[in-house]
């Protein structure tokens, strides 16, 4: 079909195709009563087949329903040369003793037999949303998701602002230096991170945060303020002060020019962020266990499953518990890292190995969702028993969140000892969650669970996107993040210098908190 669009569709438009329109699209495409829908049920079938499904698709010159997928349509619209069809509904267009179009009766869609092509057209689509939005009230369902289309004023500014930035695979839009106030090292690694959050960095540059609180005290204003900032283009160094000062009202405990621990600072962060973005979710229902519907929930709420199994009757209690990151123990630290045997356990899951003998992220993934005995010490209250018994505790993903984030316990503070661990842990650029999910542990239980690698299962896998490292110890150190800006172009952020990586570099470094994005989204 031309850029213009198709040159048959202005052959419909005669006489009352507007009311024809509407009509067709009440009772054969959207149906929003009962009636309609029950009408629409018996009557369109295959007029050869007598199926429902297969594409079908009426034709606008005549009454005739017809597969598109077994091209039942098509043979009607060569023999007849009724050559206009639509998929579920029923448009009449002639052209001389010719109908070129047809309307494909589940979504609407108008196809021409002559273009060859499902086409547009401005004013039928307008019918379309508008009998569309009739149909949704009818059916109590509420307006639904749409969307965005310009508005007047919005048209007339693109119009007299036609230059235009051109994104490409080596674009620097986005990245953008930030000013240390003064130790806040801390909080610029966090703030690089969460602006190169694909999810987050949408939610914000849509402009879709609804303020309810006062003005000058809203931190999700201010976050969507620095989106702004950091892609617009501007190259110079962004001096966060007002990001600070907000960060001190809201989270006392951070406040002050001490140097604090960017771990803290994330988990204050999503915490204020998800308080002042409440007013977001337009009321709708949550599916996370944080049970919010806010952007910070949808993003980073995962649940986590504990399994309390009793040693005696080994009944099973389980709790389910939102998280926002997984804190893992490292190999060096006062907690005992069980040895983990490279052979019988999947050594090269995620692409680690244990040939360089380097603890991996798996094994310390292995290490927090492995049983742990409770002891004598920490006897439960079992259901069953009804007594308190020695137990078992076990901890698996019920639910993973779009972002993962994972932090390397590296400061260790106890009663004896205050140090920094710096052992290297190997993290991969692609990360798949399945065997740490709890429906994995429950197929394992039931002799169904196979570790074999299904490359159409990318349910929970992960890409890498952000590293937060830390250098120097515990006492005086500096942040610094690696961000992924596009595929395989990875920058280094050190306060208010931007510098290009190499993947090399990203992987050799030590690793404080890694960033996982999920490589595919359902879409709800």
């Amino acid at each position: 079909m031309s850029p213009a669009g198709c040159p048959h569709v202005n052959g419909f438009k005669v006489d009352n195709w507007r009311q024809n329109l509407r009509v067709i699209y009440q009772c054969f495409v959207w149906s929003g009563s009962v009636e309609t829908r029950k009408r629409k049920a018996k009557s369109c079938i295959c007029h050869l087949c007598g199926a429902h499904l297969n594409r079908l698709h009426s034709c606008l010159n005549c009454v005739f329903f017809g597969c598109f997928a077994k091209k039942h349509i098509h043979e009607h619209a060569k023999n007849k040369r009724h050559n206009l069809v639509s998929n579920w509904s029923l448009i009449r267009y002639r052209r001389g003793d010719r109908v070129v179009n047809s309307i494909d009766l589940l979504y609407g869609g108008i196809y021409c037999f002559l273009c060859q092509d499902y086409i547009y057209d401005k004013d039928m689509e307008q019918i379309a949303k508008e009998e569309q939005r009739k149909a949704w009230k009818l059916q109590g369902v509420g307006e639904k998701y749409s969307t965005w289309e310009p508005t007047k004023r919005e048209m007339e500014l693109l119009r007299h602002n036609p230059k235009r930035r051109k994104i490409t695979s080596n674009c620097t839009i986005g990245l953008r230096g930030l000013i240390n106030l003064g130790n806040t090292c801390f909080m610029n690694c966090i703030v690089q991170a969460l602006t190169h959050t694909p999810l987050l960095r949408d939610f914000f540059l849509s402009d879709r945060h609804k303020c309810e609180m006062q003005s000058n005290s809203c931190l999700v204003c201010e976050m969507s303020q620095l989106f702004q900032e950091f892609y617009s283009g501007h190259r110079s160094p962004h001096i966060p002060f007002r990001l600070l000062h907000l960060v001190w009202t809201h989270a006392r405990h951070l406040a002050g020019y001490e140097q604090q621990d960017a771990h803290e600072f994330l988990i204050a962060a999503l915490d204020v962020l998800h308080r002042h973005c409440k007013g977001d979710d337009n009321g709708k229902k949550s599916n996370n266990p944080n049970n919010c519907n806010c952007i910070i929930d949808q993003i980073f709420t995962g649940g986590l499953q504990s399994d309390v199994t009793c040693q005696v009757c080994h009944g099973v209690s389980t709790t389910i518990d939102p998280f926002w990151d997984i804190s893992l123990d490292l190999p060096g630290s006062s907690t005992p890292f069980w040895p983990l045997s490279p052979g019988g356990d999947g050594s090269t899951l995620n692409g680690e190995s244990h040939l360089t003998g380097a603890t991996t992220l798996t094994d310390c993934l292995r290490r927090f969702t492995r049983p742990e005995h409770l002891g004598s010490g920490a006897k439960i209250k079992c259901s069953g028993c009804h007594s308190y018994q020695e137990s078992t505790k076990q901890l698996t993903m019920k639910k993973l969140p779009i972002v993962a984030c994972f932090h390397l316990k590296r400061f260790e503070h106890s009663a004896k000892l205050r140090r920094k661990i710096t052992t290297y842990v190997s993290f991969p650029l692609e990360l798949d969650m399945t065997p740490f999910m709890a429906s994995s542990k429950e197929s394992r239980m039931n002799g169904q669970y196979q570790q074999s690698i299904d490359v159409f299962n990318n349910d929970n896998k992960y890409s890498l996107f952000a590293v937060v490292n830390h250098q120097g110890t515990l006492e005086s150190g500096h942040y610094t993040t690696f961000i992924r800006q596009h595929k395989d172009q990875w920058f280094k952020c050190d306060d208010a210098i931007i510098t290009k990586a190499s993947i090399k570099d990203v992987l050799d470094s030590e690793g404080y908190l890694l960033f996982y994005h999920k490589q595919f989204l359902e879409y709800e």
